[in-house]
């Protein structure tokens, strides 16, 4: 997937990753340059409801009482 910072801007290309929390989506790192200027790039672009849900075991319900 490539992203894009505005109309003919500069472009990065985004990876599909799993994140620490199970969540899907894509990520993208990098430096642009835009109007002469240089920024850093940190991009995460998460599925909702991606994330898988946990179910409680009865044991585990039972060793918290």
């Amino acid at each position: 997937m490539l992203v894009s910072f505005g109309h003919n801007g500069p472009t990065l290309s985004a990876n599909s990753r799993t994140f620490k929390t199970g969540s899907t989506g894509f990520g993208a790192f990098g430096k642009i340059e835009i109007e002469g200027a240089r920024y850093q790039v940190s991009l995460n672009i998460v599925r909702i409801g991606s994330k898988p849900q946990v179910i409680a075991d009865d044991d585990d319900a039972t060793a918290s009482e």
